[in-house]
């Protein structure tokens, strides 16, 4: 499928990707509902995903499966035949512990060389592995969370990369029968095993048998929702799940076994897109991860350009917030560029919406730099779906499109509005909420499809191999006083697209009021870009206060605006925000996914002065 697309092929071509071509089987109800299937076989797929660290352990011992930089930032390295051979060893040391399905093991710390050994041990012997954000732990000011998470899990051991940096959050769980076991800095008040011990368990015969007991019906791990509407939940993911969903995976992308995948990847492994999708696809094509210590945040981004200019990936994967980030150092810096694209075969999002304005500025950085465009992939899923249930598995020149079902996947599709909400039934749609038998009811429909509780559309109902384009969150819409809908999701894309580089990120106002009004984080890094006035690049108040932001800012509102249409869509004020979204109040994940409802409610005074009248200086009228 690697062809010049556009008017009269005018376009530069894309890089080969081997997709398998758009197929869907499309069943209409009498009363609008619609039922897609991929038309595509799903096949057999693994028991256990560990069976893929077996099979290159085996065939290429000596490729290296993960790396990340050391205290000395050198990049430290593990094969995978060495990495087999440590998660044997700890999988005996968790058997010779007595864990089980019902005592798992809990991990505070983030990405790491260490917290992937004792995963993969765990999942060898049928332990569940319950990996936590980091955030619970270091950026939570009264632990509550992690609190609610470790009275669900019920761990019998949990694991910290630093003790020390993680003593205060210990310290505020009862872990009276609980071992905590430390890479490094063992905490000062609490008694913890070294993860070297781990590495001493002895038991091959013992970790085979508990090996070829798991199957299918496995728990594997139990991953936690962000917590958007209430405490976190916890979603039991089978090892069918994982399995199944990297073989649907790759049928609608059969790999390249002589060129196996380079990831520089941050996204945390306690979150489905990091932890399962990216993880376990690069274990399964036998490829190489490079942990990233960046984030897309002031501060740690920098980490992340270091790691580029030494790592040529050949996907990449990020949330629209990170491309955001990255676009204006690509732009400036042509041997940043040149690194980047140099190996790229495809980018990938998820976690929310990609601009389209953002997802062209990368078509034509690739084309700049290299003569070709390269393909932006994406998924659409949840953490109840292992993650991804449907693939854009084809060369598309727009984003917002969310593909087609994966195969072996069923997307039910209810009429709502001018809208669909989509539903989904399948191999990797979790069994239930951990402990929560009245949420698991609560989640599935009367034919037993999961009610993810997002909208989408297809995008031509006559051609539905086109794909569907997502419309948003179905709880998130609301209407205006004067009765017409606001679909916040297209909104919030369409708004951060004309704003480009401005805006990080947004959530929309106006429920019951008479026009739409946004809260914004502004992208500080292309604002210093933007202004010029020294003085004012000193501060955040003076930056967003300064008058070329706020004429870009009002710039893109009011072009937006006149493409918008009617007064559901149309933008009358904004205001930018200095403060950051906060963990503990539930407005953002460390995913960097925000929170609409919690930051409204949470900002409350914020949202009535956009409506106050007069407006106060600081919210920019459009």
């Amino acid at each position: 499928m690697n062809a010049s697309i556009g008017v009269g092929g005018a376009r530069p071509p894309f890089r080969h990707v081997n997709f398998m071509p758009p197929s869907v089987a499309v069943e209409r109800r009498a009363d609008g509902v619609v039922i897609l299937r991929s038309t595509l076989a799903l096949g057999p797929f693994e028991r256990n995903i560990v069976a893929y660290l077996h099979r290159w352990s085996e065939s290429a011992p000596e490729r290296v499966m993960l790396a990340e930089r050391g205290p000395d930032k050198a990049w430290a390295r593990v094969s995978y035949g060495e990495m087999r051979r440590r998660v044997d060893l700890v999988a005996a040391s968790l058997l010779a512990r007595g864990l089980n399905a019902d005592r798992p093991v809990m991990i505070l710390s983030g990405n790491s060389i260490d917290h992937a050994v004792l995963m993969l041990a765990a999942l060898t012997v049928g332990v569940p592995v319950a990996p936590v954000s980091v955030a619970y732990s270091l950026m939570s000011q009264d632990h509550g969370k992690l609190r609610h998470v470790f009275a669900l899990v019920q761990p019998k051991l949990i694991f910290v990369q630093n003790g020390r940096l993680f003593e205060g959050a210990l310290g505020s769980l009862d872990l009276d029968g609980v071992e905590v076991v430390a890479a490094t800095a063992p905490p000062e008040s609490i008694a913890a095993t070294p993860f070297a011990d781990l590495l001493s368990g002895r038991g091959e015969e013992a970790v085979a048998a508990a090996y070829a007991a798991t199957g299918p019906d496995t728990v594997a791990k139990i991953l936690f929702t962000s917590g958007s509407t209430g405490l976190p939940k916890g979603v039991i993911n089978t090892q069918r799940m994982l399995c199944a969903n990297q073989r649907m995976s790759e049928v609608v992308l059969p790999p390249d076994a002589a060129a196996p995948p380079v990831l520089l990847d941050w996204l945390p492994w306690n979150h489905t897109f990091g932890g399962n999708y990216n993880f376990n696809l690069s274990m399964r094509q036998g490829g190489t991860i490079h942990i990233d210590g960046g984030r897309p945040l002031p501060g740690m981004f920098e980490q992340t350009l270091a790691n580029l200019r030494e790592i040529s990936p050949t996907q990449y994967s990020n949330v629209p917030a990170g491309f955001a980030m990255l676009a204006p150092e690509l732009e400036k810096d042509a041997a940043l560029s040149q690194r980047f694209f140099r190996d790229l075969k495809v980018l990938a999002y998820g976690g929310a919406s990609l601009p389209n304005e953002l997802w062209q500025h990368y078509q034509d950085l690739a084309v700049r730099t290299r003569g070709e465009r390269v393909a932006f992939i994406s998924g659409w899923g949840s953490t109840e779906t292992a993650p991804t249930a449907t693939s854009v598995h084809w060369l598309t020149e727009r984003s917002g499109i969310i593909g087609l079902p994966f195969p072996g996947v069923e997307l039910k599709m209810v009429p709502v509005g001018k809208t669909f909400e989509l539903r989904l039934k399948g191999p990797t749609v979790m069994p239930g909420y951990l402990r929560r038998p009245d949420l698991t009811a609560e989640a599935f429909d009367e034919e037993g499809f999961y009610k993810i509780g997002d909208a989408g559309r297809l995008v031509d109902p006559d051609d539905p191999a086109q794909g569907l384009a997502f419309d948003g969150r179905v709880v998130e819409d609301f209407k205006l006083s004067s009765g017409t809908f606001v679909q916040v999701g297209a909104l919030r894309v369409a708004v951060l697209g004309a704003t480009q580089p401005a805006l990080q990120d947004l959530v929309v106002a106006g429920h019951d009021k008479p026009y739409v009004a946004l809260l914004a984080w502004p992208n500080l890094a292309a604002c210093k870009e933007i202004c010029r006035d020294p003085a004012a690049r000193e501060s955040i108040a003076g930056l967003l206060g300064s008058a070329e932001i706020l004429a870009h800012v009002r710039a893109g509102l009011q072009r937006y605006n006149a493409a918008a249409g009617g007064s559901s869509a149309r933008v009358a004020r904004i205001l930018l925000l200095a403060a950051p979204p906060s963990i503990d109040g539930n407005e953002i994940t460390d995913k960097g996914y925000i929170n609409q409802r919690a930051t409204l409610e949470r900002r409350a005074d914020l949202v009535q002065r956009l409506y106050s009248d007069p407006p106060p200086p600081e919210v920019i009228v459009v």
